[in-house]
């Protein structure tokens, strides 16, 4: 019987050892190879070859947030047009893409990236509106939305009921960086400053990979992939995401559950991913027939699916950047 015992205690600490370094690897790697793809047309993926950013048939540096979405998208996107035989995508925080790899060379795990993609997409049109005063590019549409969700521990542990609960001091946040992610620099944060809790749950600061508070809020390089992470290992207790990325970790099976954020503070009425092609692509014609694509309805129901909101025809129709 001892010895059964102890069998299970060594079992049960190697388990708990696995899941601890899984979690934390999983936080510090931020899954990165899964950010660099390049799809093949006859299905195959190859992970983090940032060369293919200089000679795929199809470069696309993408909001991070959409990343799971991607395979079918693209998957359907080659079907459709076979001759497209390869598409490197990228999908990370766009602030950082644009910052980091398109205004000046960028590298990624020590390889340069090209500066010139042939699309770019983010959730601030700001971002495309800097690069129509760099003179590299001109128009954008629309082609899908979202919203902020709060994600927590499967059934919800500490009771956390709305978005005011962030104020709370017995909960830890995990909450996106206001530096390069787009999503709590340009809609996060303003959600607390509507609910009066900006300067209690950010401490005023603006950081990357840190504390903001103390033991209460850490901010993440890449929300989308460290979130999960950090709840499920018990590191935080509620953050800040897109419910499209509430909706795919809970179809994977990951012990997370969502609490959903009332109108107006999810930011659903500001929300659109814009999307616009860069004049110095090398290869414009592909990256129009991308764009065409996202307005069809085998596109948009892809979007759907992942818990993204459709865009209109409105959006989907090409717009003239704006000035500043």
């Amino acid at each position: 019987m001892y010895k059964q015992i102890k069998r299970r205690g060594v079992t049960a600490l190697l388990f708990s050892s696995v899941f601890m370094f899984s979690a934390a690897y999983a936080a510090k790697d931020a899954g990165q190879g899964h950010d660099y793809r390049t799809f093949h047309v006859n299905g195959k993926v190859d992970y983090g070859k940032i060369g293919d950013s200089y000679k795929a048939d199809l470069v696309m540096y993408l909001a991070g947030n959409q990343f799971m979405a991607m395979e079918d998208v693209i998957n359907d996107f080659q079907s459709k047009n076979p001759d497209i035989k390869t598409v490197y995508v990228e999908t990370i925080p766009p602030g950082q893409i644009l910052k980091s790899q398109i205004l000046k060379q960028g590298k990624i795990n020590g390889q340069k990236t090209a500066q010139n993609p042939d699309l770019f997409a983010s959730v601030n049109l700001g971002h495309l509106v800097k690069l129509k005063g760099k003179g590299v590019m001109n128009d954008y549409n629309i082609y899908t939305h979202n919203k902020l969700e709060l994600m927590v521990a499967a059934g919800n542990p500490k009771n956390i009921t709305g978005p005011k609960d962030l104020a709370r001091d017995d909960l830890v946040k995990s909450l996106p960086n206001p530096i390069t992610e787009g999503i709590f620099k340009f809609y996060g944060s303003q959600m607390l400053k509507d609910l009066g809790i900006y300067d209690k749950v950010t401490g005023g600061q603006k950081c990357r990979s840190c504390w903001a508070v103390k033991g209460k809020t850490w901010f993440t390089s890449r929300h989308h992939r460290e979130t999960p992470a950090r709840i499920e290992s018990g590191e935080a207790d509620v953050g800040i995401v897109w419910t499209s990325e509430v909706m795919h970790a809970k179809a994977l099976g990951r012990k997370i559950d969502g609490v959903a954020i009332p109108e107006p503070y999810n930011m659903a009425h500001k929300v659109g991913y814009a999307i616009g092609a860069l004049k110095t692509g090398k290869n414009p014609y592909n990256a129009m027939r991308f764009m065409s694509y996202l307005s069809t309805d085998a596109a948009q129901n892809i979007y759907t699916k992942y818990g993204f909101g459709k865009a209109s025809d409105a959006d989907l129709k090409l717009h003239p950047i704006p000035a500043k």
